[in-house]
């Protein structure tokens, strides 16, 4: 999925990207739903680990070095260092991560909706009309973004210093 391309709005040709809005929110709707269900997998994948790990310490302590008294804290800490439950701990922590992504892009597709129901607000308005010479957006768009790419350039290499 390409987030920034397809929340750009084509300011020409409003009448499209309107009729591909609804298509648009689904994608990344369902995209959403996928990567919340690869979260719960994951997540569920790391609660047997976990609850595997405990049943193995507290049947042989001495195969995980426990020499000491076991105890709930010492069980919790043995599986925390267990390789298996950091994997699959670490395979939440990045499904956790995708479902938080799309969940925004969900947002900001629900975001782009408004955009152009103001942009047709303002096209009704007459806004873009007028005996001036025309505004080319797409130019002036460009420009800002060039101006912002420009700032969080700097803002990088300053922080890198």
């Amino acid at each position: 999925m390409n987030y920034e391309k397809d929340m750009q709005i084509d300011e020409s040709a409003l009448d499209v990207e309107w009729l591909d809005q609804a298509s648009l929110m689904m994608k990344y709707a369902r995209n959403a739903a996928n990567t919340r269900r690869d979260m719960d997998q994951a997540k569920e994948a790391l609660d047997y680990v976990k609850a595997r790990l405990d049943s193995e310490i507290r049947t042989d302590p001495d195969k995980f070095g426990i020499t000491a008294k076991v105890t709930e804290a010492t069980i919790l800490n043995t599986i925390l260092n267990q390789q298996d439950y950091k994997n699959a701990n670490t395979r939440f922590i990045e499904a956790k991560y995708e479902a938080d992504i799309a969940q925004g892009a969900v947002r900001a597709v629900d975001a782009r909706k408004d955009a152009l129901e103001n942009l047709v607000r303002l096209h009704g308005q007459q806004y873009f009309a007028g005996p001036k010479v025309q505004r080319d957006l797409s130019w002036e768009r460009a420009e800002r973004q060039k101006k912002i790419n420009a700032g969080i350039a700097s803002e990088t290499t300053r922080s890198r210093k």
